[in-house]
């Protein structure tokens, strides 16, 4: 089952509704204004930076979004829009019994430090992942594999002991990623990769930098440096873009966007996200334990007012996948937006004065508590809000499940898998949704794995144990000058590969 991804590093900010000119089909921006400058420097603004930099302990999409594809790199990687694409490997074959993967390396490949890439790394990096389930991120997704094997110095055999469906999509993220054996930097500090930027230091509180990687085995960057820069005020990332102290801010809060409007020589660029706005219930804990509780909070929530009160931040997602996902379907009608009933529940249930305990990071908007307050008010359900800094909400909440709301935005795409874990903070154990996830991580044929995700999808919609706020979209800043910025998926990893300045 995959583990959590949950954002510490995306919008705080909620952002707008699309804003569809100057975004192409991949989630990038198209339009070249002139030459690019080698010599420049983009000043990139994000909201939470991460606590240390080992990508293989360290959770938090905050060090995906930076190091993924810039720095570091795997066999595979994804687009912006969740395609699988060849990276370290120029190729890949799927046998037909879809139990072996056999990967060619692409030649020429250097870590940071100089040493050539040899299949060992690829090797020793994947049963390192093995081996360390308890400590490393992502590890689970790799629970299928019973070998890694290089036959020769090209090339990488991969062989399961079941069909996983999600293998080349796990070996896109960190499970996947490829460190050098002999290194010996210290990871929670420093970083030696393979991809087209190296790390070049890290204020703590402040920024990151990269610079670009000399030696890199593909195109080389068409950037001498990127710094990101840290905003967790909506206000200031704008103020920040207006005054060019960064070129681009993504996450751009969509109630501010009218101070853009106008503002010569920028742009705003709209794309889509896996980004799940989740309400999630407590399903081990009274009342959550009885269904019509949870029916009635979900009619209570008036999710199209929530979108438009937060400035247009995003679209009605009604179940657990989003539209980006396999097994997305709209349920956007199941326990749809209904007052009215939501009481009748309520009273069926003997809980007409019912008071709850909403409990969320501090980095996320004060509003979506107030307007949560006041809908489910509406019903006779009194509210009690508290935000906390996110370590405190990982420990209460994630880790010791005390709590009885708790909103998150799940970014990662194709996590459906915890919905199918009991043991995940959701407290929500379904057997029929349980099989019918390992049914479709068994299926070898893409239409019969959609098919079961959606089976599974509706019915956990129909036992109510969150509700999905919206899947967000994500509103981009960007100065008239820069080219190749992804658009889309920007909460989740920002491959600047191609990211230019003129």
């Amino acid at each position: 089952m995959r583990p959590a991804r949950i954002l510490a590093a995306a919008s705080v900010a909620l952002v707008t509704a699309l804003v569809a000119a100057g975004c192409s089909s991949s989630g990038t921006t198209t339009t070249q204004t002139g030459k690019p400058d080698t010599s420049a420097t983009v000043n990139v603004g994000l909201v939470l930076e991460p606590t240390d930099l080992d990508i293989r302990t360290t959770a938090g999409i905050a060090l995906d979004q930076v190091l993924i594809d810039n720095v570091y790199q795997g066999l595979v990687g994804r687009t912006s829009t969740n395609k699988i694409v060849d990276v370290l490997a120029k190729s890949h074959t799927i046998s037909s019994d879809a139990l072996t993967y056999t990967f060619t390396l692409n030649s020429g490949v250097r870590f940071d430090d100089g040493a050539a890439l040899k299949a060992s790394d690829v090797v020793w990096s994947l049963e390192q992942v093995k081996k360390n389930a308890s400590t490393y991120q992502n590890a689970a997704d790799l629970a299928s594999v019973s070998s890694i094997t290089a036959p020769d110095a090209k090339t990488i055999t991969i062989t399961l002991s079941k069909p996983d469906s999600n293998l080349l999509w796990a070996l896109s993220g960190r499970a996947g990623l490829v460190l050098e054996q002999a290194a010996t930097n210290d990871l929670k500090t420093t970083a030696n990769g393979t991809g087209p930027y190296t790390l070049a230091s890290w204020k703590q509180g402040d920024n990151i930098r990269l610079s670009r990687f000399s030696d890199y085995w593909g195109v080389k960057a068409k950037v001498k440096g990127i710094v990101f820069k840290y905003y967790t005020s909506p206000s200031a990332a704008i103020n920040a873009v207006i005054s060019g102290d960064v070129d681009v801010q993504t996450a751009v809060d969509g109630t501010l966007t009218s101070q853009l409007t106008g503002v010569s020589g920028i742009s705003l660029k709209s794309g889509k996200t896996t980004d799940k706005y989740t309400l999630a219930f407590n399903n081990a804990k009274a009342p959550f334990t009885d269904i019509r509780v949870r029916k009635a909070i979900r009619e209570a929530i008036d999710n199209k007012a929530i979108i438009k009160a937060l400035g247009g931040a995003g679209v009605t997602q009604g179940g657990p996948i989003p539209a980006l996902d396999p097994g997305y379907r709209d349920l956007s009608s199941v326990d749809s937006y209904d007052p009215t009933d939501a009481k009748k529940l309520l009273k069926a249930a003997g809980k007409t004065n019912l008071t709850l305990h909403l409990t969320y990071a501090n980095f996320y908007p004060a509003s979506i508590g107030d307007l949560l307050t006041s809908q489910l008010k509406k019903v006779g359900i009194t509210l009690v809000v508290k935000q906390t800094d996110f370590t405190t909400w990982i420990n209460n909440v994630l880790v010791g499940k005390n709590y009885d709301l708790s909103i998150v935005d799940h970014a990662e795409s194709h996590d459906f898998g915890n919905w199918a874990n009991p043991a995940y903070y959701f407290n929500y154990d379904n057997k029929k949704v349980q099989t019918l996830y390992a049914e479709s991580l068994a299926a070898t044929d893409p239409k019969v794995v959609d098919q079961k995700l959606a089976e599974a999808a509706k019915l956990v919609a129909e036992d109510a144990p969150a509700d999905w706020l919206y899947t967000a979209t994500t509103l981009t800043a960007v100065h008239d000058d820069i080219t190749g910025f992804p658009t889309s998926s920007t909460s989740a990893r920002l491959d600047l590969a191609k990211l230019a300045k003129s």
